[in-house]
């Protein structure tokens, strides 16, 4: 409230000045021009030197006081020039907008006296008119395909909802993998008053193909060109972005220069900061034909309406057929085409101050641009080198970019309170479901659990996979938190087949994941691993839920359900892809269980056959799974049996029974109502008997525990009474749902469980 007062105070003694200066400074004058009470003429012909009224030092006076009139006059214009500024950004100058304005600097060039006017960061709300409405849409267009743009994509995302007060519409431009990764990214994290839209960026190869193009963004970094033609006709202007982009300030400040475009300028651009189109930075360079040093493309404000009527897709088409008749091919992609445009069209361009877009390329000049971090609003890597480019000031832009790369993504769910945000029908059975609960209950974070939904980035590197021809392949699944990483490695090199594993981390832990694998020769060289972030939230650790993201994203038509501390024999990978064959898996309900075995030692010579290992067994160098802690969650695969078998055996489920086994890829999920530890994989192989799965034991199969710390989660068990009440509760919940959903077949499980 103060700072409003303030702010209203500076306004009233600005209007008083522009208003009273002027007359003090005439009656001054007036006063001074009498002399002995008559009045003296400050007329050039009536003040020649011969008129006995005249002295040399009335002349200097007279002097002094017309230039001190004139420096009043230039004050009062400055005065009045701003007073005319700020009552024109007032809501009843600007078309109905009645929020507050973000920018304060004009585009002509003049960085010095646009920083005067600059606050840094976020506007207050003092000595600021209306320039964007409170609840107005701004929409962004960003151009994204593949995994690693994808990732970049999430960190220029967060910085903008960082700093935002409006509602965003992303307009995302995107390949089928990109699309598979951010819909699902995008509908697990629930912004509120966050739209997406997404357009099929291979429909639109068609329109760009014909450009040779050199830049390492390939044929996606000419889709810019298109967007008038991809977007829908009714989007007046939009924002488009590079996915290398952070912002440090409100994109609303960006999206109120809109309205400082004039006449026929319909692209907003901050000029290239790199002596690239000037040709000079090695011999016989010859860039594309740009207007000075060019424009940089990674920030454009584009009036679509506009440029539809200037026939913009039949004016950038003309203009590249006929610079490739002589360049051949563009170097900088659609930047390059762009700035051959305006070369042509100058009065399409408002230049944008320079700090919308700090470009950190190779030869960058971008340091005369900002003078100190309070005229950064958009930072831009646009080296191929991205955070490694060299910039003096780079550890600063660096450590800006990790704020946002390492940010909880979940803080950014906040409303925008004031705006209605459009019905979302996950978000809204989410509350009605959480509404059901009964807060009161002992048990209430169990059940809160399963409805939680979990912000999950899939594929966060690479992935490639080509299917099996014989159409056997089998995906290894399985579900880590980070104190499990360095298990990896020893898995890849165990099994060669694909993998599915889906990783509980936090924001930052991801990042140390990402570096952690970056790092690995081992994982580099395996594209065939799906690894699939879900996010840290709540206080159990969502073990079943992980399993199903894991398992849903397995591209193979059969999976063998693991944990990460299991080590399988080796040859496993083609040991059961071709027991799929042998046991008709593609047209029988089976599941194949892989005998499971434990040892106590951190180094273990691995056994390389059935004989090695039970020879260990009789070492005692390795056990069975669990036989001393829990000895029902293995017995039925009837150990004793295995030893001498050579062909597959069936075993009959009994109570606790928890195998690890191979299963088609439509089995049922896991139940999420089990978390932390405890009878999570002993109610999925209890639902596969229901469903009338067959189990069958592999005689040539094994696969071995390897020794680790205890988990937070089965510390909490062995410690926590009420932790092992809410797990006995949803346990017998889960039996009266078998009971209901199955019927009498299923009261077997209800029986089993009270005789053991």
């Amino acid at each position: 409230m103060l700072g409003i007062c303030r702010g209203r105070r500076k306004f009233l003694a600005a209007s008083l000045t522009v208003l009273f200066v002027p007359a003090i400074t005439w009656i001054y004058l007036f006063a001074g021009s009498f002399e002995d009470g008559k009045p003296v003429s400050l007329s050039p012909l009536e003040s020649q030197p011969h008129s006995p009224r005249y002295t040399a030092s009335s002349q200097r006076e007279r002097e002094s006081l017309e230039v001190r009139m004139r420096e009043v006059e230039e004050e009062n214009r400055v005065l009045r020039k701003q007073l005319s500024l700020a009552q024109s950004r007032s809501p009843s100058h600007h078309r109905g907008n009645h929020s507050k304005t973000y920018s304060m600097e004009e585009g002509t060039g003049d960085s010095e006296s646009l920083r005067a006017g600059i606050v840094a960061g976020n506007s207050s709300e003092c000595g600021q008119q209306p320039a964007v409405e409170k609840c107005e849409t701004i929409h962004v267009a960003i151009v994204c395909a593949g995994y690693n743009a994808s990732r970049d994509v999430v960190t220029l995302v967060k910085s903008v909802l960082f700093h935002r007060r409006n509602p965003l519409h992303f307009h995302l431009i995107a390949d089928a993998i990109a699309k598979q990764i951010l819909a699902t990214l995008f509908q697990t994290w629930m912004v509120p008053a966050v739209r997406i839209d997404f357009y099929d960026a291979d429909e639109l190869k068609s329109e760009v193909s014909w450009i040779p193009n050199k830049h390492y963004s390939g044929i996606y970094g000419l889709m810019k060109l298109v967007l008038t033609k991809t977007l829908p006709s009714n989007l007046e202007r939009v924002i488009v972005l590079d996915t290398d982009i952070t912002f440090a300030t409100d994109i609303a400040e960006l999206w109120a220069v809109f309205h400082k475009f004039k006449g026929q300028q319909v692209l907003g651009l901050v000029e290239n900061q790199s002596d690239w189109y000037l040709g000079n930075l090695w011999k016989n360079h010859r860039p594309w034909p740009a207007l000075g040093r060019g424009y940089n493309t990674g920030v454009i404000l584009l009036l679509l309406d506009k440029l539809r009527k200037m026939k913009w897709e039949q004016m950038w088409r003309l203009t590249a057929e006929r610079e490739l008749m002589s360049m051949l091919s563009t170097s900088l992609a659609d930047q390059d085409i762009f700035n051959a445009v305006i070369k042509q069209n100058p009065f399409l361009v408002y230049q944008l101050p320079c700090f919308w877009n700090v470009q950190l390329s190779d030869h960058t000049r971008s340091e005369q641009c900002y003078r100190d971090v309070s005229d950064l609003k958009v930072i831009h890597w646009n080296s191929p080198k991205k955070l490694r480019v060299k910039n003096k000031h780079v550890e600063f832009f660096r450590n800006l970019y990790l704020t946002f790369l390492e940010y909880d993504g979940n803080l950014l769910r906040r409303e925008l309170f004031g705006c209605p945000s459009e019905a979302d029908v996950n978000s809204e059975n989410l509350q009605k479901q959480l509404s059901e609960l009964d807060e009161d209950d002992l048990c209430y974070e169990f059940r809160r659990e399963r409805f939680t939904v979990h912000r999950t980035h899939l594929y966060f590197l690479h992935y490639e996979y080509e299917p099996a021809s014989d159409n056997t392949d089998v995906t290894l699944v399985a579900q880590l938190s980070m104190d499990r990483l360095q298990m990896l490695e020893a898995i890849c090199k165990h099994w060669e087949g694909p993998i599915s594993l889906a990783l509980y981390l936090s924001d930052a832990e991801a990042q140390q994941f990402l570096r952690y694998a970056q790092g690995s020769e081992v994982l580099m060289s395996r594209h065939n691993v799906g690894y699939h972030i879900v996010y840290k939230e709540g206080q159990f650790y969502p073990v079943n839920l992980l399993r199903n993201v894991a398992m849903k994203h397995i591209s193979t038509p059969y999976m063998f359900l693991s944990d990460i501390d299991f080590l399988p024999m080796y040859g496993l990978y083609e040991y059961l892809r071709k027991s799929v064959i042998q046991l008709d898996l593609a047209n029988s309900k089976k599941a194949l269980i892989v005998p499971a075995f434990e040892t106590l030692r951190y180094r273990l010579s691995f056994p390389k056959s059935k004989a090695e290992l039970l020879s260990m067994l009789d070492m005692g160098t390795l056990f069975t799974f669990r036989y001393h802690v829990w000895t029902k969650g293995h017995a039925p695969t009837n150990f004793a049996k295995w030893r001498t078998a050579t062909t597959p055996y069936r075993v009959e489920w009994e109570a606790d029974f928890e195998p690890y086994v191979v299963v088609r890829k439509d089995c049922p999920e896991y139940d999420r109502r089990f978390v932390g530890f405890g009878w999570n994989k002993v109610a999925h192989i209890m639902e596969l008997d229901a469903q009338e799965y067959e189990f069958t034991v592999l005689p040539n199969a094994y696969m071995i525990h390897m020794p680790h710390a205890p988990s937070f989660d089965i510390t909490k068990f062995r410690s926590n009474k009420q932790y092992r009440i809410c797990l006995k509760t949803l346990k017998e919940e889960f039996q009266q749902d078998m009971s209901r959903h199955y019927g009498f077949a299923a009261l077997k499980y209800l029986t089993a469980e009270n005789n053991s």
